[in-house]
């Protein structure tokens, strides 16, 4: 039951709500302008996330040089976006932009011509950039626009809008090229995530389908037996069907008129689940603002299409009250979505959000929240995310830290690495958390800095504290273009394993239980072996000092470069991919995961390359588990950071609720503190 017409009627009114803020507000959808809702003005043009904040950061220090965080986000507000995004793109022209430059000699048309099919007008918006010292005044189909000294102007156009620069005629016909009309009819026998790309790279879709990119500019949609329309000239069509296949593409020229058959079928790289193991991505948004809405129909293709066997979607708000989807986990709640089966499991979730604590999913909830955020439009940062925690807890979630730190640091980092500052959605309440068992997973996998996030996820394990690798890509339906967040869901992956039929409590127990590794694409397995057996992630062995055991890392996947083998003491071992193994003798207790890391490749759709990690094998001795004290005093110095920050940056109205946070930050304390004992 995906069709609209069959909806809940209160679902359907919730999209039609979206339809009416899209419409009115453009993709930000009237949230508060804090400084990733203005990223979201910006983000079908400047699809490096990164660039933007750059950009941003230097109008700021140009207007304000040595700006606090705090006042970043208040200058943000006021910054002109127009002219924020021209700078972003340093001179690029991206396919759904043309720009007019105006400099003191003259006027010019910067452009990459695209196909239209039948001489079809093409929407486009047109940059207006100038470089004169004196305003400009353009007219743009009976509107008057007047461009600052210096200044930038973004206006929707169509192929056929008349244009003039001081009175001066600008034709736009360089927007685009007439092409004759063929049909492509695209089969694999199952469904599929495709790409058809022509001249320059543009995408062509089917009907009604939303014209989506991904984090490396690929067009792509999904299904199969499918027909769109398409120039006769050169195309390239290629098929995947998420991380456990590999690509295929084929060359193809349609005879203008005519409908041409591609029948073109990935291969498997590797079948999880017929190893017990299913993967998931626990932190998907259908609609979260964005450049469109994101339907049921719309996340049924998508998992079908991606074989992502579990799908979270996660309601949530943005900026301001307005909790998106939360009439879908009014409906659905503690049930499966109708295109579930016995290999696909999708449910609705919840993402808790404050952002100065930190951000968390969870998955599996019976029933909806009371509470779903904290510290938005200037609300306090109370109660601490461990009242949202044990909430979510009691409705039967699993939980864990989504997109937890953003600025990469080594292993070797102290603490205060890690506390960046600004509320920018960093898990700050993860260490407290962690420690008091509040959490069961950290998605380590996320779209934000991976590589300092194993870095924090290790410091845990070596702490003592017992939490499951997880991945989750908050990736977004609601948008089209918006880099990783167009990507479709799944590009990383939580796999775990099942005991029995996949279930969503069965999903659930699996992460609890420790049994996962994440993945931006590679197959990775851990194998810790002694005279007992064998034993992998989530698996605990009770040893005697002097005991020797054997482990063993595999990967599957063409874009792994190297494996590592670590320990709470750092790299037992290293090699490249196919299989590492080395012997280990145990003295104090201690933990073993498994690492597999690989250059930019075209599997992996994270900025920072391939990666994939795994939860560990615990190795205790003689009872007692792994508490390093350089890990144990890590957690301690960061715990000591957070109750700084809450001190000073927290928006609190009482000391009653100062308290709370103090309490919780000392019942962690004394966790860790007993660990050193």
């Amino acid at each position: 039951m995906c069709d609209e017409t069959e909806l809940p009627p209160s679902v359907r009114q919730a999209l039609d709500d979206y339809r009416e803020l899209l419409a009115r507000h453009g993709p930000t959808w009237g949230e508060d302008p804090v400084p990733y809702v203005r990223q979201i003005e910006t983000s079908a043009f400047v699809l490096d996330e990164h660039r933007f904040h750059l950009t941003c950061l230097q109008h700021v220090l140009d207007r304000e040089p040595g700006a606090t965080a705090e006042r970043f986000d208040d200058l943000i507000r006021e910054l002109d976006m127009h002219e924020v995004i021209r700078d972003a793109l340093d001179g690029e022209v991206p396919d759904n932009v043309a720009a007019l430059r105006v400099t003191p000699g003259g006027v010019s048309l910067e452009v990459g011509a695209r196909a239209v099919l039948d001489g079809a007008p093409l929407r486009a918006h047109l940059l207006l950039d100038s470089s004169r010292d004196q305003p400009v005044t353009v007219h743009i189909d009976g509107s008057v626009y007047v461009v600052s000294a210096g200044g930038a102007l973004l206006v929707p156009v169509t192929s056929e809008s008349r244009v003039a620069v001081d009175r001066v005629p600008v034709p736009l016909d360089a927007l685009t090229r007439a092409a004759p009309a063929a049909r492509l009819r695209l089969r694999a026998g199952f469904p599929c995530r495709w790409s058809v790309r022509g001249e320059n790279g543009q995408g062509w879709y089917p009907e009604g389908a939303p014209h989506r990119i991904d984090a490396h500019r690929r067009p792509y949609f999904h299904g199969d037996d499918l027909v769109l329309d398409v120039p006769a000239e050169p195309l390239t069509v290629t098929v995947t069907r998420g991380m456990e296949y590999g690509t295929e593409e084929r060359a193809v020229t349609p005879e203008a008129g005519t409908e041409t058959l591609v029948e073109l079928t990935p291969r498997r790289l590797y079948d999880a689940a017929a190893r017990g193991w299913y993967g998931g991505d626990m932190h998907v948004h259908m609609n979260w603002s964005g450049d469109t809405v994101g339907t049921p129909a719309h996340a049924a293709a998508v998992q079908h299409g991606e074989d992502l066997h579990v799908l979270n979607l996660v309601a949530g708000n943005v900026s301001s009250e307005r909790v998106y989807d939360r009439e879908a986990l009014e409906h659905w709640a503690g049930r499966d979505l109708p295109w579930s089966d016995a290999s696909h499991v999708a449910r609705l979730g919840v993402e808790y959000r404050n952002d100065l604590l930190g951000h968390l999913y969870a998955f599996g909830v019976a029933a909806p929240p009371g509470r779903y955020h904290t510290g938005f439009l200037g609300t306090v940062d109370w109660p601490p995310n461990a009242e949202g925690c044990r909430e979510l807890r009691a409705l039967g979630a699993v939980m864990g830290y989504s997109h937890p730190f953003h600025v990469p640091f080594d292993d070797d980092a102290p603490a205060a690495a890690a506390l960046t500052a600004g509320r920018n959605c960093s898990a700050r309440e993860l260490v407290a958390g962690a420690a008091l068992g509040l959490v069961d997973s950290l998605d380590v996998l996320n779209h934000s800095s991976v590589q300092a996030t194993a870095v924090v996820y290790r410091r845990l394990l070596g702490a003592g504290c017992r939490l499951a690798v997880t991945a989750g890509t908050d990736a977004m339906l609601s948008f089209a273009r918006r880099g990783n967040q167009s990507s479709p869901p799944g590009w990383e992956r939580v796999y775990a394993r099942v005991d029995g039929p996949l279930t969503a409590a069965s999903f659930a127990d699996a992460i609890r239980a420790g049994r996962t590794f994440a993945t931006t694409g590679p197959w990775l397995e851990l194998e810790v072996t002694d005279p007992s057996g064998a034993y992998g992630p989530g698996d605990v062995l009770d040893l005697a000092a002097g005991d020797t055991v054997t482990v063993t890392a595999r990967s599957v996947g063409p874009e792994v470069l190297t494996v590592q083998l670590r320990t709470a003491d750092g790299v037992l071992a290293e090699g490249p991919p196919g299989e590492v193994t080395a012997e280990l003798t145990v003295g104090d207790p201690t933990y073993v995961v498994a690492v597999a890391t690989g250059p930019a490749h075209p599997r992996a759709l994270h900025y920072g390359g391939a990666f994939a990690h795994t939860s560990p094998v615990r190795l205790d001795v003689a009872g007692a588990s792994v508490a390093r004290p350089a890990d144990v005093r890590w957690c301690l110095d960061f715990l000591d950071g957070l109750e700084t920050m809450i001190r000073e940056h927290g928006r609190l109205d009482t000391e009653r609720q100062l308290a709370d946070h103090l309490d919780l930050i000392d019942a962690a304390r004394a966790v860790y503190r007993s660990r050193l004992a």
